[in-house]
């Protein structure tokens, strides 16, 4: 069977990780063997990039520098994981890829689409998802989902600290990127059970099964 990639991409508090795991199950299930992955993370250099790039106490940088060490990391994690799984035949599952920096650091932070679009073609391409979810729901909503989420020791990340206001910012982003790739990118509502957002993912995926 053929590899397929299949990202989750949202605001905070959206239930990426909670979906991806899910899928995971479900694809467990029917016997096909899935990888989970996390971006920025992923591979080991992925992971020293993340920790710095969501400290809060991390030194100040400019969004260029910022988007740079995004890329920095997924090509890494394309390299050393997401391109040797798929060539083995593994599907692999990956919470937040391009888009997510797309949304951050472009449409939310400011940087021209020209930016990102030079360095997926030096980075991505041609590894693009087969299928990407984009979980969408109130920024209000999400921001509280994350504040639960987090044990009262552990601080925000830096985006988490961000206001409200740039919290719907990367809403809209998310909504717009689902508008502009139809044939990729399904926009689902994530604000309700997590069981039946499970099930509404998996009649996507089943269909995507039926066309490897």
């Amino acid at each position: 069977m053929t590899g397929r990639f299949i990202t989750f991409e949202g605001g905070e508090g959206a239930g990426k990780s909670t979906q991806a795991r899910l899928l995971a199950q479900r694809l467990a299930g029917a016997g096909i063997d899935a990888l989970i992955t996390r971006e920025p993370g992923g591979s080991p250099l992925g992971e020293q990039i993340r920790a710095m790039i969501l400290d809060a106490g991390s030194p100040p940088r400019t969004l260029l520098a910022e988007a740079l060490l995004f890329y920095a990391a997924r090509a890494d994690h394309l390299e050393r994981l997401i391109r040797p799984a798929l060539a083995g035949g593994r599907w692999v599952i990956c919470d937040r890829f391009s888009e997510s920096t797309r949304v951050y650091q472009g449409v939310a932070g400011g940087l021209p689409a020209s930016v990102f679009d030079s360095l997926d073609a030096l980075v991505v391409s041609p590894t693009l998802p087969d299928l990407t979810f984009v979980l969408d729901l109130p920024a209000e909503t999400g921001l509280a989902r994350a504040r639960q989420r987090r044990r009262a020791q552990v601080a925000a990340d830096v985006f988490e600290t961000r206001g409200l206001a740039y919290h719907q910012r990367l809403r809209e982003g998310f909504a717009d990127i689902a508008r502009l790739n139809p044939r990729r990118c399904l926009l689902l509502d994530a604000s309700g059970d997590s069981q039946a957002l499970a099930a509404a993912i998996w009649l996507h995926v089943d269909r995507l099964m039926r066309e490897t």
